[in-house]
């Protein structure tokens, strides 16, 4: 009976002694280290009406989809599961520009049912005669930046930015803001042909 309560006085000492472990606090949560290339570009000279520069990270692809258009183009970013859908649309009157110009807006707006802000800004290159308008959007919307070049007589090209995943701003916004500069880079070397 004492070798009984000497096992168990021993069992519960050292259970005692296996719980003494330091406090646990949790870990705030955290996303994933994001690896940004450096900038690079090149320029995109095709037989389409018009050129830019585009970062060497990025590839650029003829649309494929059933109802592509001469010049419709994908500018996919592989690291960054991301992809800028370019659509190119000749002017034939200006019913025509008014109704493209229309369409961009729409589609920008569009998102209004989970944005959080829609910001536009104008675009002006008087010497290269490039104008349009860049939709910053905000929230967790299906796509982030958009925009419409113009020459207002001739070529129309629209862009928006989209990520092959759900949208959750606040960890995509650095991927975001490092594509935007691309963006910007391609507005600021854009030329019509």
């Amino acid at each position: 009976m004492r070798l009984v309560k000497i096992g168990i006085c021993i069992n519960f000492i050292a259970f005692i002694l296996a719980c003494n472990q330091p406090h646990y606090s949790p870990k705030p949560r955290g996303y994933f280290r994001i690896a940004f290339p450096e900038k690079q570009y090149q320029t995109f000279s095709s037989s389409a009406p018009f050129e830019f520069e585009y970062p060497v990270y990025a590839s650029m692809y003829p649309d494929s989809s059933k109802n592509a258009q001469p010049y419709w183009y994908n500018l996919t970013f592989p690291a960054f599961n991301a992809r800028l859908h370019i659509s190119y649309y000749p002017i034939r009157s200006p019913q025509e520009f008014t109704q493209l110009t229309e369409d961009s807006r729409k589609l920008a707006f569009k998102h209004t049912v989970k944005a959080t802000g829609i910001d536009e800004a104008l675009i002006t290159n008087r010497q290269d005669q490039v104008y349009g308008i860049y939709y910053t959007i905000s929230g967790n919307t299906a796509s982030s930046s958009q925009f419409f070049l113009t020459d207002s007589s001739q070529h129309y090209l629209r862009a928006a930015l989209y990520f092959n995943e759900k949208p959750q701003q606040d960890s995509i916004q650095p991927v975001i803001d490092f594509i935007k500069k691309d963006m910007d880079k391609m507005i600021r070397t854009f030329k019509w042909r």
